[in-house]
């Protein structure tokens, strides 16, 4: 089993941070990477914010970043290590609104897309086939995630 880090600094949504760690375990077993290591931060709208124009210079708030272990000059220093997936339930539950979707589907399908750019795959930087891939990837694991919790 892996190391799930998981960190609530909100108060705006109830979090079960019991199942999210099943649901973590579950994305990292099905990728093929059960031992690894991930923190997972759920933040608020503000403080996401922070972080975004921060460290990706856009001064907006967003749904999810992802910093990666397994990049940069760094890389490969603590192989089990994947990295951060910082969330903003404030964002989540809004466009869990919007889609009239429950809260937990949006959080878990945040995690899912933070922990996939982590394991390398990207929608926003690579190709249209890249990104494909990603989506497919993503349609097939989030199918799994709602069979077994939600």
């Amino acid at each position: 089993m892996g190391t799930i880090h998981i960190e609530n600094r909100q108060k705006n949504q109830k979090i079960m941070a019991e199942t999210l760690e099943k649901v973590a375990q579950r994305i990292l077993n099905d990728s093929g990477c059960p031992d690894a290591e991930l923190s997972l931060v759920i933040v608020d709208d503000v403080e996401i914010q922070q972080i975004n124009r921060d460290y990706l210079q856009r001064d907006k708030p967003t749904n999810v970043i992802s910093f990666a272990m397994q990049e940069g000059e760094d890389a490969g220093l603590h192989p089990g290590l994947l990295g951060d997936v910082i969330i903003s339930a404030d964002t989540a539950a809004r466009d869990a609104r919007e889609a009239e979707l429950p809260f937990e589907s949006e959080l878990y399908f945040l995690l899912l897309h933070g922990i996939l750019h982590l394991l390398g795959y990207d929608h926003e930087r690579g190709t249209e086939e890249e990104a494909q891939l990603m989506e497919a990837r993503e349609a097939e694991l989030f199918a799994r995630i709602r069979e077994e919790f939600l």
